[in-house]
């Protein structure tokens, strides 16, 4: 399955939220995560009385005949939780270390307080599941399951994780002789004991963080259900999704790809081209938090540099940014069309 464009879109989306500005773990909203399209434990959801889900349900409309195939890409982020790191050796100035202006210092006391350090920090890893091509006739006639497993380690570059197990299903059920209504179940099927007594940043551990989907349909073509044509308006209408947004993705017109997210998007989402990379912020304006970053204070760009690789990642971009890029952030100009009251 060719989904180079569509993953672009998919990776924005499987980070965002993942860390704001300003881009450290000691900053207060990013003490705690609030990542979109979180499949926890069942155990945990079964004790929760609010609506966090161990399912994520994607239905869609495909039209072809039996011979049709479908694959699926699952994506996701796995948690593991990162040691704090030192930013200044004990009992070492933060002036001495980064040049940085001597009123920053009084922070730091004795070399770096322990307020400023990083906090213990729970990363993301980038895991995926797919499936083989899928015969339309083969998945209506019994549903095809696919059980993962990432086991328990500490990875090379020193996160600790914890053992996922999860489960996809795809099915298919035929609504007439040329459309079909399939659907995709992602599972946690993690076995959790004392879930009661687990925090939440315990449960997240165990958790598919930023689940999303990539279906690939050969044979056929997928429907929009945000804008079908009127003889598959009823069936649209009939598709079930439960944390999950299903949208035509890839080139404008293009009718064999969908993106099923957790949050809400249009057909054929873009990133704008004038974007130097991903900011993790919801709703992001890439002017203002990139002028943002370039004012933080050296104490400040030494704790991100010394924190997450991604969010070192965004500063070092950032910083070699040329002026004239900043000029393309300043408004875009898309096209042009007639007012209805015609000309002024």
């Amino acid at each position: 399955m060719n989904t180079g464009l569509v993953e672009k879109i998919a990776d924005a989306m499987l980070y965002e939220g993942y860390l704001l500005y300003p881009y450290r773990s000691s900053a207060v909203k990013n003490r705690q995560r609030f990542n979109f399209g979180v499949l926890y434990p069942r155990r945990h959801c079964d004790l929760q009385l609010g609506s966090d889900s161990w399912e994520m349900r994607t239905e869609c409309l495909v039209t072809g005949s039996a011979s049709t195939t479908i694959e699926v890409k699952v994506r996701f982020l796995q948690l593991g939780t990162r040691q704090e790191r030192d930013t200044v050796p004990a009992g070492r100035s933060l002036v001495a270390e980064t040049g940085a202006a001597a009123s920053d210092e009084s922070r730091l006391k004795a070399g770096c307080s322990q307020d400023w350090l990083p906090h213990k920090w729970q990363e993301g890893r980038e895991r995926d599941v797919s499936t083989s091509a899928c015969n339309v006739g083969a998945i209506e006639a019994r549903p095809h399951r696919q059980q993962f497993v990432f086991a328990g380690a500490e990875d090379l570059e020193g996160r600790v994780m914890q053992t996922l197990h999860g489960e996809l299903e795809l099915g298919a059920l035929p609504l007439d002789e040329s459309c079909y209504r399939v659907t995709l179940n992602i599972r946690n099927l993690a076995d959790i004991e004392d879930a009661e007594n687990l925090s939440r940043d315990q449960v997240l551990l165990r958790s598919l963080v930023s689940v999303h989907s990539i279906l690939h349909v050969a044979g056929g073509e997928f429907v929009s259900l945000l804008d079908p044509p009127e003889e598959f308006k009823a069936a649209a209408i009939g598709c079930q999704n439960a944390g999950a947004w299903p949208v035509l993705a890839g080139d404008e017109g293009q009718r064999n790809l969908v993106l099923s997210a957790p949050i809400i998007l249009h057909d054929y989402p873009q990133i704008a081209p004038e974007s130097a990379g991903d900011l993790f912020d919801g709703c992001e304006i890439d002017e203002i938090l990139a002028l943002r970053i370039l004012t933080m204070t050296d104490a400040e760009k030494l704790e991100v540099r010394n924190g997450d690789d991604r969010a070192r990642q965004i500063l070092e971009r950032t910083e070699l940014l040329p002026p004239e890029h900043f000029q393309k952030l300043h408004g875009a100009l898309r096209g042009l069309r007639m007012s209805p009251e015609g000309p002024q």
